[in-house]
């Protein structure tokens, strides 16, 4: 096997709120329209963001994370879309230098060019010194340029171009725009699939970068060719059920992909609205937003029964922040409408004003060492004894208890399943 060559770019910002998925995805749609292979990832944890670039390139987008993913893994999936796509871009997380390990560290690990993102609406040539900060805060990493976002006017955009160095390049503008701008709620952004809109903000952000910058690539990058890392057949033959709808939707596609890697037949079903279940061995119920579902999840009794069912029966059940507050008995959300769920899990949550927790976890179970996050806004009131606690890498004080009741596993905690997959075979295994 050879490296791999293609252009690639990492999408960073100097804070969270710049715009960056804004830009990443109106990238890839100018791209994709232009006939080019675009492939997205996504770096750091994260949901919502992948969602709309996957719409905006019309491919699946993984996480790139040196930790929760890991070097080896990343390089194998930056190789492999290396080496059938036209481009690659790389969406940053939080700001360039922020957390560790940051986007910077991706990019300089991988040598990807940075693309720096920053909110022009307020300034005029201050926006020349913040580019040269990003630029040249590391002198190790690779930088391509700069784009301006929320510009108020073209002439501000050239007032924002002309105040860049020589050195630094321009990659266009994006306007202050409702037409471009994505929309948010507590989580994140809101989901693709509620957005009826969202093909018609992406063309509008791709011909904002056409009119400004152009459509040619940037610099192809050389990918290395990773270690061949097999994976045994594990879960062969055993029928996994997924939950998947708009309230239970926040899965890492890479854990989908390992699953069938592993063996696994995956039945997706709507907690939402099924009223009963595949035929399935295991079910994973994903994180996502039960508390915008109350009323319809709490009616849908035919398939709590069935849930209960199944669990009853002893058959496995991986529930993952969401999908654990659906098997509460109770969960309310901020306006204080309540909702009587699965009961399976006893205890119940209070939806928060704020952020509960957010942060890099790994935990130590029976099966195995996983690695993943967490990012709610709930509290949970259970007195049920944890089987284990998770730990941060970065000393943020989240430690997630992990609940087991049988063969039903739960927590706050996203399982990053590629982490480990002989442990992920086993928590699903009959």
């Amino acid at each position: 096997m050879d490296a791999h060559c293609c252009p690639a770019l990492l999408i960073a910002a100097p804070a969270s709120g710049q715009g960056k998925t804004t830009v990443t995805a109106a990238l890839a749609r100018l791209h994709t329209r232009a006939g080019k292979r675009v492939r997205v990832f996504k770096c750091g944890p994260d949901f919502l963001d992948p969602m709309i670039l996957a719409r905006a390139s019309g491919a699946p987008v993984y996480q790139l994370d040196l930790w929760m993913v890991g070097e080896d893994e990343c390089r194998r999936l930056l190789w492999e879309a290396a080496g059938e796509a036209d481009l690659i871009l790389i969406e940053g997380v939080m700001g360039l230098f922020d957390g560790s390990p940051s986007a910077a560290d991706l990019a300089r690990c991988f040598q990807v060019p940075v693309l720096g993102v920053i909110d022009g609406s307020a300034m005029a040539q201050t926006f020349g010194a913040l580019a040269y900060g990003l630029a040249n805060f590391q002198h190790s990493l690779p930088f391509a340029g700069v784009l301006a976002n929320r510009v108020g006017s073209a002439r501000h955009g050239e007032i924002l171009r002309d105040s860049l160095p020589p050195a630094i390049r321009w990659f266009g503008a994006l306007p202050r725009s409702a037409e471009v701008e994505l929309p948010s709620r507590h989580l994140g952004l809101v989901q693709a699939d509620e957005l009826a809109d969202l093909d018609k903000r992406l063309d509008a952000a791709a011909d904002a970068l056409l009119a400004t910058a152009g459509d040619s690539l940037p610099d192809p990058v050389s990918f290395a060719v990773p270690e061949p890392v097999p994976v045994e057949p594990l879960l062969a033959g055993v029928r996994v059920g997924v939950a998947y709808d708009t309230a239970f939707a926040f899965i890492y596609r890479a854990n989908l992909d390992l699953l069938q890697r592993l063996g696994a037949q995956l039945e997706y079903f709507s907690p939402l609205g099924d009223s009963q279940l595949p035929e399935v061995d295991s079910l994973y119920l994903p994180g996502g937003y039960p508390e915008l579902h109350l009323a319809q999840l709490q009616n849908n009794r035919r398939m709590a029964v069935a849930i209960a069912a199944h669990h009853a029966a002893g058959k496995p059940i991986l529930a993952e922040c969401g999908g654990m507050l659906y098997l509460l008995d109770r969960l309310t959300d901020k306006q204080g409408e309540s909702g009587e769920l699965l009961g399976l899990l006893p205890g119940c949550a209070q939806m928060q004003p704020r952020m509960a927790a957010l942060g890099l976890q790994q935990v130590e179970l029976p099966e195995g060492l996983l690695r993943g996050h967490t990012y709610h806004h709930s509290l949970l009131d259970c007195a049920l004894e944890p089987l284990a606690r998770g730990s941060s890498p970065n000393q943020r004080p989240a430690a997630e208890a992990v609940y087991r009741i049988g063969r039903l596993t739960a927590s706050y905690i996203h399982f990053y399943l590629p982490s480990n997959p002989q442990a992920a075979a086993r928590l699903l295994l009959p």
